[in-house]
């Protein structure tokens, strides 16, 4: 790698936390780790750590395991064995089972972004993996990597300067805003107990939306790279916005959308459709991480998560986490 390209990787992370020094916290997200079998301090994700809440992480393990007893079982015992689990996760909120010598467990992390000064939220770092030749077409998506796929949570990993200083510098973080419930509160501040050191996962990327003064909320699910978050900010605007909005029928072909308007489209709707169009053909233009439209700014946001760690590995769900979760607004 020349010189010039490895300061600057070791560099911009350093500016992107002067430039953006405050934390938007969202919320818990859930997913699933398995243990190195060797019983160690090792972890791999096996169910994305994105879902809004623990049974929604079950749910996946559970489908997991099933098919792997219809597909993979090599023995009648490790057929059974399997559907031993299944047959446990579909009838109770179990958040650690150990199946065939592994042990799973569902495990918590802590999203956040980081804000400027004017409550901006963070966009995609220059130094944040991009594809060499963006890929719009229709069926890229199938094609892209899945967030947390093949991660390893290992505390010991090496880290650099700002990596560690980062680390230390969230231990201590806890809710506080008296508009959390008291029991999400304790929970909160037991955690930086029971689990004082922390691991952060890979950066990930969302669309966020905001229209006039109000707060940024949530636009998409995280995906593993910005372009493909901008790639779905480019099927919303195109695609599912015309129809939400009654600009196209929802049962119209899926070929039509914003660029591409039916026959029979007043001039009023194909006025609303170009505006969508040229905000999404922006998006296209080159690494564009804000378009407007209609009122409303959409942005792609650099999404953070933090995972506690304790004595025994990676935090669980806590005892105040419920079987559904809202969408929270970021706000710093």
């Amino acid at each position: 790698m020349p010189i010039g390209v490895s300061w600057y990787a070791l560099t911009e992370p350093v500016s992107a936390s002067q430039r953006h020094s405050a934390l938007a916290v969202r919320g818990p997200l859930f997913g699933v780790a398995a243990q190195d079998r060797d019983g160690g301090r090792r972890w791999r994700v096996v169910v994305e750590v994105t879902h809004g809440c623990p049974q929604q992480a079950r749910d996946v393990l559970n489908s997991q395991l099933w098919f792997r007893a219809k597909d993979q079982a090599k023995s009648r015992q490790e057929r059974r064995a399997l559907l031993a689990a299944v047959a446990r996760l579909e009838k109770e909120s179990v958040d650690a089972l150990t199946v065939l010598g592994v042990r799973y467990r569902v495990v918590r992390a802590e999203e956040y972004a980081a804000v400027d000064e004017h409550g901006g939220i963070e966009t995609p770092r220059p130094t944040d993996p991009e594809p060499l030749t963006p890929d719009w077409s229709p069926g890229a998506g199938a094609r892209s990597p899945r967030v947390d796929d093949g991660l390893v949570l290992d505390p010991d990993a090496p880290l650099s300067p700002l990596q560690a200083a980062e680390r230390v510098a969230l231990r201590p973080l806890a809710y506080s805003a008296t508009s959390f419930p008291g029991p999400v509160l304790a929970d909160s501040e037991r955690a930086v107990e029971s689990h004082p050191d922390v691991l952060l996962m890979s950066a990930a990327f969302l669309i966020v939306e905001r229209s006039g003064d109000g707060p940024w909320s949530p636009g998409s699910g995280l995906q593993a790279t910005a372009h493909d978050a901008r790639r779905t900010l480019d099927f919303a605007l195109t695609w599912m916005e015309p129809r939400t909005r009654g600009l196209i029928p929802y049962d119209a072909d899926n070929t039509v959308d914003a660029r591409r308007p039916p026959t029979g489209t007043t001039d009023a709707a194909a006025a609303e459709l170009r505006e969508l169009a040229e905000a999404a053909d922006r998006l296209r233009a080159g690494r564009c991480d804000q378009v407007e439209a209609h009122g409303t700014v959409y942005r792609i946001a650099r999404s953070r998560r933090l995972l506690r760690w304790g004595p025994d590995g990676p935090e669980s769900p806590r005892l105040s986490a419920t079987a559904s979760s809202g969408c929270l607004v970021l706000q710093p």
